[in-house]
C-alpha cells in the first residue's frame, strides 16, 4: 500500500483515477477474479512504482525490462503473484499479418476497462478501499 500511494502522488491526475476506474470498471465486469482487478488498479499509476534509474540504459542489454510496464510486472511480482505481473506486462502481438495471435482473454478484459475508464468519469473512490483485495491477493488467497 506504501509503494502504491507513492506512485500515485507522484503521478498526474489521470494516471492515478485511472487506475481506480479500470479496477472499478473490472470490479463490475469481473466481480469474482480480484487479481484482474488488482492488475487493473496499477494499470494507471503502477508505471511509478519502479522509476527509470540513471543505469537502466546500462541494464537494457542485460535482461533487464526496459519498459515501465514491464518494470511495474518484475516488481510485483513477489508481492502479488505471477498472474498480476503477467496482467501488467504489454501483449506483444504477432510480427506475421498472415498469424493469427493468440489473444488473452483476461489481458483483453484490462485493456478494454483501461479504455472504458479513460473515458468513465465515475467515482470510482479511493485506493484504500482496495488494501484488503490488495493484503488477500498478495496472500494468494485469490488466485484462479
Amino acid at each position: 500500500m506504501d509503494l502504491l500511494h507513492a506512485g500515485r502522488e507522484a503521478s498526474d491526475a489521470a494516471s492515478r483515477d485511472l487506475g481506480l476506474q479500470t479496477a472499478a470498471l473490472l470490479r463490475r465486469s469481473h466481480p469474482f477474479d480480484k487479481e484482474l482487478q488488482v492488475a487493473g488498479l496499477l494499470h494507471g499509476p503502477g508505471r511509478l512504482l519502479v522509476p527509470r534509474s540513471s543505469g537502466e540504459a546500462s541494464q537494457e542489454g542485460c535482461g533487464a525490462p526496459a519498459d515501465p510496464a514491464g518494470r511495474t510486472a518484475e516488481a510485483v511480482r513477489p508481492l502479488l503473484g505471477d498472474r498480476v505481473a503477467r496482467l501488467l506486462r504489454p501483449q506483444v502481438r504477432g510480427v506475421d499479418p498472415e498469424a493469427d495471435p493468440e489473444v488473452d482473454p483476461d489481458a483483453e478484459a484490462l485493456r478494454q476497462a483501461a479504455r472504458a475508464g479513460r473515458a468513465a468519469g465515475l467515482d470510482a473512490g479511493v485506493v484504500e478501499d482496495w488494501r484488503p483485495v490488495l493484503e488477500l491477493v498478495a496472500a494468494g488467497a485469490y488466485q484462479l
